[in-house]
This record gives structure tokens, C-alpha cells and sequence, in this order.
């Protein structure tokens, strides 16, 4: 039987509890053997503009998941052509671990989204996806995703935005982010 890995895709802007929170919930709780955290340098679908480094976006998910069994940051989306396609993603991924069944995890909230994906037929047909619910999302109609499954999961309403709006107005974020990137935050000048 092959090992099967959650992919949880984002910009991580930064990486926050919320992140981890549903990445170990599906590492624990479903058929996963484990979940990475695959570091977008650039969302195709967003503007580039408010991106904190890439790097130390990378950075900050390897110090949120250091020690944890069950999760890994994955930076392959820095080695692949821009902008980052999923599918693209998914082949090199594939190539690159041969024995491993991948399987996307998303929100709800961008499953309706998916079809104007890059190569979104190929998407759906060739991989299996895991919907967890969103804070004001509609449950979505499956009907047109035959590989996709509506899963629960802890729904939180934490997000990279609000996270930069706290460092800007000199807030804290102390339990919205792990205490490494909490630290790793506080040397950066968000006044500027």
C-alpha cells in the first residue's frame, strides 16, 4: 500500500495556528500518513504585492513544524517555473516520490474556484481532494467532483491578513502563531 500525503498549499503569510491546526488534524484523523505545508513563492491568483521574502516564509513553516512526526515543509514550488500551477506541483511531486499517493487539501471556500485552475480536468480527475469547511463558506455541491470529499474539521478564522494588521498596529499575536515564528516576526519592521 502506498503512503499517502496531504498537500496544504499556500502562501503562508505568515504560518499560523490555523494552518497547523488543520494540517495535524488531517495528519492524525484521516487516512493520512502526513500533511506538508507546500510554501507558494507566488499564488497566481493573488497579487504579489503584499508577500513578506519567500524565503523566510519557507523559514517560518520549518520552524512551525520542526519536531512534529506528522508534518513537513515542502519548498518544491521554489524549484518549478512561475507562476506555481498545482497540477505542474503534482507532477514533480510525483516524479520526485514515486510510492506516495498525494491527496490536496482545501477550503471551501476555493473549491468552486477550481475549475479555472491550469489543467483543473486533469486536477480532478487524477487526484484526490479533502474539503474542510470555512468560516462563512457554503458547503460546496460535490456533485461535479467525484474524487473530492467534504471533511469536518476545526473551523478557525485566523488569517495572514489580520496577522500583519496586529504587527503593524503594534499588537500582539502571541498564540497565533507558534512562539518561533512569533519570535521570528518581531524582527521585522511591519511600521515601514
Amino acid at each position: 500500500m502506498s503512503r499517502r500525503v496531504g498537500l496544504l498549499f499556500g502562501s503562508f503569510n505568515p504560518v499560523h495556528t490555523g494552518h497547523l491546526i488543520l494540517a495535524e488534524y488531517f495528519a492524525t484523523r484521516t487516512d493520512l500518513d502526513e500533511v506538508w505545508l507546500v510554501v507558494t513563492p507566488h499564488n497566481p491568483f493573488k497579487a504579489a504585492g503584499g508577500l513578506l521574502p519567500e524565503a523566510e516564509r519557507l523559514r517560518w513553516v520549518e520552524l512551525a513544524v520542526a519536531g512534529n512526526p506528522h508534518l513537513r515543509a515542502e519548498a518544491i514550488e521554489f524549484e518549478l517555473p512561475r507562476p506555481s500551477y498545482t497540477v505542474a506541483t503534482l507532477d514533480a511531486l510525483r516524479l520526485r516520490h514515486p510510492g506516495t499517493e498525494f491527496v490536496l487539501l482545501m477550503g471551501a471556500d476555493n473549491l468552486p474556484g477550481v475549475p479555472q485552475w491550469h489543467n483543473a480536468h486533469r486536477l480532478l480527475a487524477e487526484t484526490d481532494t479533502y474539503v474542510y469547511p470555512r468560516p462563512g463558506a457554503p458547503a460546496p455541491h460535490l456533485a461535479a467532483f467525484p474524487r473530492v470529499q467534504l471533511l469536518e474539521a476545526p473551523l478557525l478564522d485566523i488569517s495572514g491578513t489580520y496577522i500583519r494588521e496586529c504587527l503593524r498596529a503594534g499588537y500582539s499575536i502571541r498564540y497565533l502563531v507558534p512562539p518561533a515564528v512569533e519570535a521570528a516576526l518581531a524582527t521585522i519592521d511591519f511600521q515601514a
